[in-house]
């Protein structure tokens, strides 16, 4: 797939999406509201696409996948809700953090989102279904579910986007990241998957520790995928100085991206030395498609490193009524 930054222009009311979870043999439906038609409509561009399932891990009830759809990056939303919290279950999102969003039961984050549509009311039952066997996937079983996302009652399929440039230093290493990404979109990354087994070659991991490494590289990784390389894209859009993009560019991925390369995650240390290395020679075009390409595998990356993690591992801790804080055990 070939797709620019600049996003889609029609409408989207009235269309209906099938979600589905191949492996738990659920599907449901959703339709298209109207709501947010710019990022709808991107998300309706970018179909059929599969994804790694996750789960929201602090904020509750909350499904939510790594779409391939850099435009969701910077796309502007029109209608906000201001707490998420308060919308119906079976509402769903499109996210600034590459995510599309299905709320299925209680939250407990209070954040704004962008809302693009609804789970039909009478697939509700199947989504709560879908949303407990995620959280049992994400928390301990480890068992990798997949998510199809694809016009109703249409045959499903894949495919990864890729941007281009016209700089070669520049398009090359984009056509290196669309390769590795398309590697790892649905497949576990032989690297990630090492470091969770323990194997570390660099050594990280004081006194042949692992956790500690582990929640160290899940902590760099998600900002310098949503923050940084989101971040740079949408300023980049929003008409930033090149020669200060340049700048926040240097300031912002480095040193993340070096400590990474260190626990294990060499490509994207690499991956972010040539970047740098042809950074003051991208007109804004070069530089907004090598930094949405580099999101998208970084946010890959993410996705599985909140997947792989082993958040059950302190299961004895649980968490205590407000009305009883402070109080003994």
């Amino acid at each position: 797939m070939s797709e620019t930054l600049s996003g889609p222009t029609r409408t989207s009311a009235g269309r209906l999406l099938d979600i589905a979870w191949p492996d738990l043999g659920i599907t449901v439906t959703a339709e298209l509201d109207g709501r947010n038609p710019e990022l709808a409509d991107a998300l309706w561009e970018a179909l059929p696409y599969r994804s790694l399932q996750g789960h929201a891990l602090v904020a509750g009830a909350h499904l939510y996948h790594v779409a391939p759809v850099p435009s969701l990056l910077h796309l502007p939303a029109s209608t906000r809700i201001p707490d998420r919290r308060e919308a119906p279950d079976g509402t769903v999102f499109c996210s600034a953090l590459q995510h599309l969003g299905i709320k299925y039961g209680t939250l407990t984050e209070p954040m704004p989102a962008s809302p693009i549509g609804r789970i039909r009311p009478e697939d509700m039952p199947a989504l709560l279904e879908a949303g407990r066997a995620t959280w049992d996937a994400v928390y301990s079983t480890k068992k990798e579910i997949l998510v199809e996302v694809r016009p109703a009652g249409t045959a499903g399929g894949h495919s990864i986007p890729r941007l281009h440039a016209t700089h070669p230093d520049a398009n090359r290493l984009i056509h290196d990241l669309h390769t590795e990404t398309e590697r790892i979109w649905l497949e576990a990354p032989p690297e990630l998957a090492d470091m969770h087994r323990g194997w570390i070659p660099s050594g990280a991991g004081t006194f042949d520790t692992v956790l500690p490494t582990l929640l160290f590289v899940n902590g760099e990784t998600r900002p310098l995928g949503y923050a940084a390389y989101g971040g740079l894209v949408r300023a980049a859009v929003a008409d930033m100085p090149i020669d200060s993009l340049r700048q926040m560019t240097r300031l912002l991925v480095g040193i993340p991206a070096e400590f990474l390369g260190y626990c294990g995650l060499d490509k994207l240390w690499t991956y972010t030395q040539r970047f740098l290395a042809c950074l003051d020679h991208l007109d804004r075009e070069d530089f907004l498609a090598v930094t949405g390409q580099m999101a998208l595998y970084i946010n890959c990356l993410g996705g599985w490193n909140l997947h792989l993690y082993p958040w059950n591992t302190a299961d004895h801790l649980r968490r205590h009524d407000p009305a009883h804080a402070g109080q003994p055990a």
